[in-house]
């Protein structure tokens, strides 16, 4: 059973290594760099090796032979291999830099572009702080281990490798001594390391925890606060913290016990090899140069063996961090572009003649089939049931029903941030796993009941649904939702910083502002989401004149409970438990009687 463990720990090990050297993707465009740093590496480590050649000939020749004239070429020969190395260990030291530097450069933007492409449904399932952890700390710690410890090692390592090659020309049986004690010192390696690889995995873990529990707490600091709940999470993220402490304290720990057991067993082999080496100069075996060059081989030695047990066990630590980045780039997108894609109409740019209110846009048709879906977090009930629905070009439909009815999950599909389990979804005719998702959804302008606002200006802001848009055409979106009379009072006007998520402005300017982002786009379909929630009555007048304005260029998809938002729709969907109740205009709905006229007029009363 124990055998078993072992082979079990071993093979997980050997693993996660596996998984680290998968990263070698990452290194290999820029291979003739890294081998260009590894010739300087050699070039380098050489000229230290010549030092030893050097000191035996110093003690020899000068020292105990008294030859001013040996002494002052050996010392010559000394200074110009110290140049030599000088100039190697800059190039080398540079290139390994530049190379590293771009590593882990390229895995954040590939780790970072892979986390785009993912779809809802793996952040249903996944804290965000975790994937922010792997993102940040799990890249920190390669780089860590790549910039830093790795190429220390590398360089410890051909020096290592090198002075064992001059050890057996200055005296093979010293060298045989100093073979005898390498099994000594690289078992602490092999037991330790593995202990050094569970813990810091867990410290990892623990990390991601703490980085959760952050980005929770600071996203809703409002909450927080209004809830007077500052001290219960300083009590809950101390003991993040300290769960954290604990893992990094038992990682230091066993790290620690595997260095230390290194340089005792090492340094204690050399004071053995000094003590066979005193012996040999005294019979006259060896002269004191070689025993003094011997010393210096068996240190160089001595200092790679420690240096790749550090390496070793920074590596077993990085595995654990490589472990969770390739896992996080091998979760496949469930969204995916099928291999023949099929391409959508492009909008018809409107002309001066086609303004005018009879005229329909020509593409913005939308169908639904059948569909049936299930969240993949709920899927003991159903978001849409059998639903089916024709939406016809330039068509203002909107939809309506109690909180769960489904409204929502329509936008969700249309956009295809999930597929649906039974049934088909049809823009312009073509079912939309037939097309790129990307293109899909540059099909649709979007504002969500949220008003989604980044930390960036108000230019920015707005055109981020099409950035290659002029100044003039961003002012014109915000004139069409309003947005100029408050945006000419901030301090910069359209280059004023918004602060994170839009801090600055009050809830209806954020909306306006995601409106006029909406209207920039100028996509055929316009999918609103509440869209007017947080408006007064007044900016709700505005934004309802603009959207008038653009109701015969696009087709509108509208969600709202607010009545006064709906009622002028050419159709109006009433929705619940992800079926549709009813279908009409809002003087048929509240002749027709049933859920809609009563919900208006409860509504009609709370007004």
């Amino acid at each position: 059973m124990v055998k078993r463990y072992h082979s079990m720990e071993q093979n997980r090990g050997k693993g996660e290594i596996r998984k680290l050297v998968a990263l070698w993707q990452f290194l290999k465009p820029y291979q003739m760099r890294f081998f260009l740093a590894l010739i300087a590496m050699v070039i380098a480590a050489s000229s230290v090796l010549v030092l030893g050649t050097a000191l035996k000939h110093v003690i020899d020749e000068g020292y105990v032979l008294g030859d001013m004239a040996a002494l002052n070429r050996t010392l010559s020969i000394v200074a110009m291999v110290a140049l030599v190395q000088g100039a190697a260990t800059f190039i080398r030291y540079y290139l390994f830099t530049w190379v590293c530097e771009r590593f882990v450069a390229d895995i954040r933007k590939t780790v970072f572009g892979h986390i785009l492409n993912l779809s809802p449904a793996f952040f249903e399932k996944t804290r965000t702080g975790e994937v922010i952890s792997r993102l940040t700390n799990d890249t920190q710690r390669i780089e860590t281990v790549v910039i830093g410890v790795f190429s220390f090692a590398l360089r410890n390592f051909v020096m290592m490798i090198g002075g064992i090659v001059m050890l057996a020309i200055t005296s093979l049986k010293l060298m045989l001594v100093i073979l005898a004690a390498v099994p000594l010192v690289v078992t602490p390696i092999l037991l330790l390391g593995r202990r050094v690889r569970k813990t810091s995995e867990e410290m990892q873990n623990r990390m991601a925890d703490s980085s959760s529990y952050i980005d929770e707490t600071i996203h809703e600091i409002r909450i927080v606060q209004a809830y007077s709940h500052e001290s219960v999470d300083r009590m809950r993220f101390a003991e993040q913290i300290e769960r954290v402490f604990k893992a990094g304290i038992e990682a230091g720990r066993y790290r620690a016990a595997m260095i230390a057991s290194v340089i005792v067993l090492a340094f204690s082999s050399i004071a053995f090899v000094l003590w066979i080496g005193g012996r040999a100069v005294i019979t006259g075996e060896i002269s004191p140069g070689d025993l003094s060059a011997f010393l210096f081989y068996a240190i160089l030695v001595a200092n790679g063996v420690m240096a790749i047990s550090e390496t070793w066990g920074e590596l077993q630590r990085a595995a654990g961090a490589s472990e969770r980045l390739m896992d996080l780039l091998s979760t496949a997108p469930e969204i995916k572009a099928p291999q023949h894609l099929k391409v959508l109409p492009e909008k018809t740019p409107l002309t001066s003649d086609q303004d005018n209110q009879s005229y329909k846009a020509p593409i913005g048709h939308v169908r639904f089939e059948q569909v049936t879906f299930y969240y993949p977090s709920r899927t003991e009930t159903a978001a849409l049931q059998n639903f089916s629905l024709d939406i016809q070009p330039g068509e203002v439909v909107a939809f309506t029903g109690p909180s769960g009815a489904g409204k929502t999950t329509v936008f969700q599909l249309l956009l295809r941030f999930y597929d649906p389990q039974q049934g088909c979804l049809l823009v312009e005719g073509v079912d939309i796993r037939e097309l790129e998702p990307t293109a899909l959804r540059q099909h649709f302008s979007i504002v969500t009941q949220e008003p989604i606002v980044f930390a960036d200006s108000v230019l920015e802001n707005v055109r981020y649904g099409r950035p290659q848009a002029t100044r003039k055409e961003v002012i014109d979106a915000c004139q069409a939702a309003y947005c100029m009379q408050f945006v000419e009072k901030l301090p910069h006007g359209l280059d004023t910083q918004l602060g994170e998520r839009g801090t600055k402005l009050s809830g209806g300017q954020r909306q306006r502002i995601a409106l006029a982002r909406a209207f920039l786009a100028d996509r055929p379909i316009l999918l609103l989401d509440e869209a007017t929630s947080s408006l007064d009555a007044e900016s709700e007048q505005m934004v309802q004149q603009a959207m008038d304005k653009l109701r015969h260029t696009r087709t509108t998809l509208v969600i709202a409970h607010r009545f006064s938002t709906i009622q002028s729709a050419d159709r109006i969907i009433v929705m619940d438990h992800g079926t549709i109740q009813a279908m009409g205009t809002h003087r048929e709905l509240i002749e027709q009687g049933g859920l809609y006229a009563r919900q208006a007029a409860l509504q009609l009363v709370t007004e």
